[in-house]
Formats: C-alpha cells, sequence, structure tokens
C-alpha cells in the first residue's frame, strides 16, 4: 500500500490505475480505525480492483467545544490495518492541503431536508462539514463506487442525496453496522469508555431492539414508545440525546402507514457521545 499525502500524488496514483482499466472504489474515514472500517476496505476489495482509502479528521465537521483536539489520530496501526484489509493506496493529507485557502473562505456544501434534526439538530453545522469534505474527497478521487458504514445513518442518507442532486457519478454502498458480541456498535470514541461504562454502553442497542419489536407487535404510538426508550435509557445512566422513530428511505417521521422504518438515537454516556440506529421492514 502506498501513503500520499497531497492532491497531486493522489490523482496520479488513481490515473495509473484508471489507465490500466481498473475500477475504483473509496473509503474515507477519520482514522483510529476498527474492525468495522475494515469491513468497509474489505467490501470495497469486493467490488473493486483498487481500493483508495482516506484519513483526515475533518475540522469543518466538529463544533467549538467537540473533541477535535482528543479525536484519536494512531496513522501506523491504522496503515497496518487498511494492508491486511487489502487497500491500495491511503490518502492522508493535512489541513492544508485539503483547505489551502482557509476554513473561513472555503465553499461549503449544504444539503437540505435528511440533514435536519437528529445529529443535525443536535450538532449544527455538522452536516455541511460532512457533505463539503466528502464533496472535495469525491473530486479528488473520482471514484466508481464509496462505502460508509449504516452506523451514522443520517449521513449516509446526506451523501446519497448529495451524490444525487448534484449528479456525481458515484455508486454509494451502505455497509451494516459492525457490532461487539453484546450488541455494542463499533466506534472509534468507543475508546474514551472507561470499563464501567463500556459495560453499559449496550443498553443503548437494547432499547433499540425492543422499540422495534413493540413496533412489530402492534405498537403505532410512536411518541409514547420513544418517552420509554428514553426512560430506560436514563435509568442505566445514559442522557438521551435525541431517540426517534422515522422513515428509513426519507428520514421523515413515521406515521402510521410506514412500513420501512428506522429508530435513530444519540445519548451521552459520561463525556461520550453514542449513537446508533435500527432499521426493520412491517
Amino acid at each position: 500500500m502506498n501513503t500520499v499525502k497531497t492532491v497531486l500524488e493522489l490523482r496520479a496514483a488513481v490515473a495509473r490505475a484508471r489507465s490500466e482499466g481498473k475500477r475504483i472504489a473509496f473509503v474515507p474515514t477519520m482514522g483510529n480505525l476498527h474492525a468495522g472500517h475494515v469491513a468497509l476496505v474489505e467490501k470495497a476489495r469486493q467490488r473493486a480492483d483498487f481500493v483508495v482509502a482516506s484519513i483526515f479528521v475533518n475540522p469543518l465537521q466538529f463544533g467549538p467545544s467537540e473533541d477535535l483536539a482528543s479525536y484519536p489520530r494512531t496513522l501506523a496501526a491504522d496503515q497496518d490495518k487498511l494492508v491486511a484489509a487489502g487497500c491500495h493506496l491511503l490518502f492522508h493529507p493535512d489541513v492544508e492541503e485539503m483547505y489551502p485557502h482557509g476554513m473561513d473562505s472555503q465553499t461549503r456544501v449544504s444539503v437540505r431536508g435528511v440533514s435536519e434534526g437528529l445529529c443535525g439538530g443536535s450538532r449544527p453545522g455538522h452536516f455541511d462539514g460532512v457533505a463539503t469534505v466528502v464533496s472535495k474527497l469525491f473530486n479528488m478521487v473520482q471514484p466508481d463506487l464509496a462505502i460508509f458504514g449504516e452506523k451514522d445513518f443520517q449521513q449516509l442518507a446526506v451523501i446519497r442525496t448529495l451524490v444525487r442532486d448534484l449528479n456525481m457519478p458515484i455508486q454509494i454502498i451502505g455497509e451494516p453496522t459492525v457490532r461487539a458480541e453484546d450488541g455494542l456498535a463499533l466506534s472509534s470514541r468507543n475508546g474514551y469508555l472507561d470499563a464501567e461504562q463500556r459495560a453499559t454502553a449496550p443498553v443503548l442497542y437494547r432499547t433499540l431492539t425492543q422499540m422495534a419489536d413493540a413496533i412489530r407487535g402492534g405498537e403505532r404510538d410512536f411518541e409514547r414508545l420513544t418517552e420509554q426508550g428514553k426512560a430506560m435509557l436514563q435509568r442505566a445512566g445514559l442522557r438521551p440525546d435525541y431517540l426517534e422513530v422515522r422513515d428509513s428511505h426519507d428520514l421523515r417521521s413515521a406515521t402510521e402507514e410506514s412500513r420501512q422504518l428506522v429508530i435513530l438515537a444519540a445519548a451521552f454516556l459520561g463525556k461520550t457521545r453514542l449513537i446508533d440506529n435500527l432499521t426493520f421492514e412491517l
């Protein structure tokens, strides 16, 4: 695997692969890779001939009180994981390479509708930062396909909408969430949890599964159900940020007629913000 830091090097390497008739897959990440990221790269390797990954902790998607400075950076270990998963090229730019004219003057990309509420409501400007950096990375790599994890369900919806609305010729593939044996969704931020918090964290997914079981059993009072779910989280020591039932195809609030559903949640455990979701059909 080759590691490059500049857009010129990136484009040259991708152009060589393209000239050889290779299909290009792209997996953008912020590093501190875990088994969930590895699964994305392995899927990319199955779908394409040349796999590009990126590691860039994007300042534009962090709020002023969020964990940009402390976000874990583990480049050497990440490179080892990428090599083992079959990655061919790693793009690891610095902030100056991504935003050479500064972030204040950077053109921003905003995706209406699906970016509103949920994480978009709790983290103002977050999805503008995501949409902007993903647009830049897509233009730099120009892949045939890109793979994202479904754990960040709203982010995936934002990226699908972005690609559709801006007519980008890129296939977006969502990969199921990779979980620990106790159900906790794998996340780079899980490393912030101490032992006691790590033992408590799976309550988030258990709450989602119990809510889904109730809906499958005929419950349609989603407001009451979400209040019950929040109470379950609070009893376990989590502080709910949001817990909502929505249509999975457009993220609108679910109705009694909805058949493709997603339950989305975010909750704080100590200072750590966990997110998760569960999709299902009736």
